[in-house]
């Protein structure tokens, strides 16, 4: 096994591990609705070309926002971090080519959510900057 792949892992499982920090009933489902998201959302360009969505929207039921901020503190982008880089290692896996830079956006709801916890949403925006969902201070 090669340092690269090592490393790889390394990675692989801290975010597997934060992610189940912040949450531990789902992980994996919350993961797996956000790369079926992006496969749900491809669109294939060419023989070599297979363009997704680079601008994705997780909205949290509000007790589930809450537990985060209590766990990761107000301004703590880990788990949208972590969250971005299982999303690009998927893309890459399957050799898709984002509309534009990716962005995952983390944010709490007072709507009602089909299965109560989160919902995932997708957009191709080519022009979209990191912060293009901060909201103003």
């Amino acid at each position: 096994m090669g340092l690269l792949t090592q490393m790889e892992d390394a990675v692989e499982h801290w975010e597997h591990t934060m992610i189940n920090r912040v949450f531990r009933s789902d992980p994996v489902r919350l993961v797996d609705a956000l790369r079926r998201e992006c496969d749900d959302h491809a669109v294939v360009c060419s023989e070599h070309r297979i363009l997704v969505p680079n601008a994705y929207d997780i909205e949290l039921a509000h007790y589930v926002h809450q537990k985060l901020h209590r766990e990761l503190g107000e301004r703590d982008g880990r788990v949208g971090r972590a969250l971005t880089d299982a999303l690009a290692r998927h893309a890459a896996e399957h050799g898709y080519e984002w509309a534009g830079p990716l962005t995952v956006h983390v944010a709490e709801t007072r709507h009602r959510l089909a299965n109560g916890r989160y919902r995932i949403t997708s957009q191709a925006l080519p022009h979209i900057g990191p912060d293009a969902f901060d909201t103003p201070a």
